[in-house]
């Protein structure tokens, strides 16, 4: 490998997506209370975006109850917001800073919406991870242009990328495979 091209790092940037996919999946809800199930919501608070974890404790009292507790009691409106508004299906109840949130029975249009929605969380993993290679390929038209790397060097290199864009695309796709089974999974 030549000094301008880092394969690794294209992998460590393509492995992010992955585990942000990873994430997002994890807050996709299967009929049962999980404290990952809010993970990807943020609340506006202190002038910023912060995760739900950041401004309270969820916890799991229940099997279908998840319970918010909110630090700031400024912030038990903008949280119970912010839950009501991410398309999760959730109406908590608030009881001061206590945010209870009772998780409904899936129907099957409601398993359907979620599928959807990993669809959307696995699309959006599969465009950053395209956006790697495209960056990566284009470093490396540049270097053979520059002269600092041979033509079959860049092609070698090319097919690398190629490769290992379709092994992050195919672990996408299985993970989206296995949460859809999860999710309609009655």
């Amino acid at each position: 490998m030549s000094d301008g091209f880092d394969s690794r790092d294209l992998q460590r940037r393509m492995q992010g997506a992955l585990s942000v996919l990873k994430t997002e999946l994890s807050g996709l809800r299967t009929g049962r209370a999980s404290a990952n199930l809010l993970d990807p919501i943020m609340v506006p608070a202190y002038g910023s975006q912060m995760p739900i974890n950041q401004v309270g404790t969820v916890s799991v009292p229940e099997p279908r109850m998840l319970t918010v507790q909110v630090w700031d009691q400024t912030l038990v409106g903008k949280v119970d917001r912010a839950i009501r508004d991410a398309n999760l299906g959730l109406n908590p109840v608030v009881e001061g800073t206590l945010l209870r949130i009772p998780i409904p029975e899936l129907n099957a249009q409601r398993r359907q919406e979620m599928v959807k929605v990993g669809h959307k969380y696995a699309e959006q993993a599969r465009v950053a991870v395209r956006h790697v290679r495209r960056d990566g390929m284009e470093s490396l038209k540049r270097m053979e242009k520059n002269g600092e790397i041979s033509e079959d060097d860049s092609r070698r290199q090319s097919d690398e990328i190629q490769k290992m864009t379709d092994g992050f695309i195919k672990e996408i796709d299985e993970m989206l495979a296995a949460k859809e089974k999860e999710i309609v999974h009655v």
